[in-house]
Parts: C-alpha cells; sequence; structure tokens
C-alpha cells in the first residue's frame, strides 16, 4: 500500500481531487494538501521562519512519510492581479526583512557574479550577429526575419547599455567584502501565493538563503509581461530598501538579452519574437525611472 493509500485510510476523505502535481483530500478532519516529498527539509525551514515572526507559509501537518508531505489546504480569492501582485510583494519584502543576514564573501563572488553575466552578454551578441550574417544571405526575408532585422538595433543598444551598467557595478562593488543574505521562497508567481482568511505563499520546494535580488528578477520574468511591474517594484523598496549595488545588479539582470530562436514555425517565431522586443520595451520602461533620479542627482 502507498503513503498516499495509507493517508487516504487514515483520513477517509469524502472528496480526492487532483490538481497538478497535488493530491487534495476533504475529509470531516478538514481539507488537506498531498505533494510528492520535498528535497528540503520544510519542516525545519518553516520552524526558522516562524522564530523570525514569518508566518505566511502554509502549515505542514505531516513531514514524517518518505515520500509525500501533507499541508493545509489554504483557500484562495479570486481578485485582479494587479491588486495580488502588491499583496504578494508586500509579503516577499516581509520575508527578506525578517531573515536578512550579512554573510561575509571573498573577492572572487563578486567577479564570479561579473564574469557569468558578462560571458552571458559576450554569447548572446555573438548569436544575434550569426544571425543577421544569415539573414543578409537570404534573397527574401520571411516575416521573422524582418521582425529580427527592424528590431536588432534595439538588441544591440541593450547589449551596450547592460555592459556599461555591469562595468559601472564592479566599480561599486570593489573592495566589498560582504554581501546581503536572506530567505527566499526562489519559486514566485502569482500562482504560488494564495489570499483570503490569511496570506500565504506555497510551493516553497525551491526555498534557499540568497541574494534578495533573485526572488525579484524571478518574479520578474514570471509576471512582468502581466502587471504593472513598476509599481511592485517601487512597494518593495519601500519596505525593503536595496543597497545601491544590489538595486544596480537588480536593473541590469532585468535588462539583460534572452535567448532567440526563429528557426522553427514561422507563425510562432513573429509571436516570440515580439513578445521579446515587447519585454524589451516593458524593461526600458521599468528600469527607467532610477536613472532619471541618478542623472538627476549628478546634476547637482
Amino acid at each position: 500500500m502507498t503513503s498516499l493509500e495509507l493517508v487516504t485510510d487514515l483520513y477517509k476523505p469524502y472528496r480526492i481531487t487532483k490538481k497538478m502535481k497535488c493530491t487534495i483530500i476533504e475529509s470531516m478532519d478538514g481539507t488537506f494538501v498531498v505533494k510528492a516529498k520535498s528535497n528540503k527539509d520544510l519542516n525545519s525551514i518553516f520552524n526558522y521562519l516562524d522564530s523570525r515572526d514569518f508566518y505566511n507559509h502554509p502549515k505542514l501537518v505531516d513531514s514524517s512519510r518518505t515520500d509525500i508531505d501533507i499541508f493545509e489546504y489554504i483557500e484562495d480569492s479570486e481578485y485582479m492581479s494587479n491588486q495580488k501582485i502588491i499583496d504578494l510583494i508586500k509579503v516577499v519584502a516581509s520575508l527578506h526583512s525578517k531573515t536578512t543576514y550579512t554573510k561575509e564573501i571573498t573577492e572572487d563572488k563578486f567577479k564570479e557574479i561579473y564574469e557569468t553575466i558578462n560571458d552571458n552578454m559576450i554569447y548572446y551578441e555573438k548569436k544575434y550577429d550569426n544571425i543577421v550574417s544569415n539573414i543578409e544571405e537570404e534573397v527574401f526575408m520571411s516575416p521573422s526575419h524582418y521582425l529580427f532585422i527592424r528590431n536588432y538595433s534595439k538588441l544591440k543598444n541593450n547589449l551596450a547599455f547592460c555592459k556599461k551598467e555591469l562595468d559601472k557595478w564592479y566599480d561599486l562593488v570593489n573592495g566589498k567584502r560582504e554581501m546581503r543574505i536572506c530567505t527566499i521562497h526562489n519559486n514566485l508567481s502569482l500562482s504560488h501565493f494564495c489570499k483570503k482568511d490569511k496570506e500565504v505563499l506555497i510551493s516553497w520546494n525551491n526555498v534557499t538563503q540568497d541574494t534578495p535580488l533573485l526572488d525579484i528578477y524571478k518574479l520578474y520574468l514570471n509576471e512582468g509581461m502581466n502587471v504593472n511591474f513598476n509599481t511592485v517594484l517601487s512597494t518593495y523598496l519601500k519596505i525593503y530598501p536595496l543597497e545601491s549595488d544590489e538595486l544596480k545588479l537588480l536593473l541590469i539582470l532585468i535588462a539583460m538579452p534572452v535567448e532567440i530562436n526563429i528557426d522553427g514555425d514561422e507563425f510562432n517565431s513573429c509571436k516570440e519574437l515580439s513578445r521579446i522586443f515587447d519585454s524589451i520595451y516593458r524593461s526600458e520602461q521599468l528600469i527607467r525611472p532610477y536613472y532619471l533620479v541618478d542623472d538627476e542627482i549628478q546634476k547637482q
């Protein structure tokens, strides 16, 4: 008999529902969510969060089994995405502020970050140039290739901006020997936030200790095209202000170029390119106000 069968025998549910990778069991004792065992020690993690007065996580009802975890079921309310993500980011800012500590690091840590981002930009620059070279050999351009060529200068300008800002960031952290670390959820999206009787972040399988930037960056990747992220970021910064080098690195990550593949179905290639260029435009709109502030300070 499997653990799930043992659990259903124990709880005697009157309804069992499959939802994504979860099983929801409704019984006279309550409603519970059964998930595959996490590779994280969620019991210890949640106990730590409780000790830091952060309670916006689901209750882990049973973690004693080897292949499954049982959680309390959290009801969710349906409301506007732009409202919901503000509620989410306030909880995330609370998580970061309540678990932040300073970690000593070596000089190689920032060098490693610099080289990783710089290598990515070199890769993208070469790939974009190769795409252009291949397109220039064509007698007639396909719609997707024409769309790429029309916006190629946007990609080049974006890369140049990121390179310049990355060098400025490296100058900021030169000689710095500590970094702010906190507990990050590391899997943020609107689908992983529930709000009804209480506000709860769910799906903690990727939780780790790292820079808070990663949570905001990954949330932007997941939801930046669906919501007004300008308000999201400003709300977060009011609760948990980032240091100057942290903010600069976050803006660089947001502006970073992405992988482009236009060798498949023509309709899907055009659709994907349109999404990418729209994303670049949105990123520019998001980060521009922070550089306008810098410009004003320099003029004073």
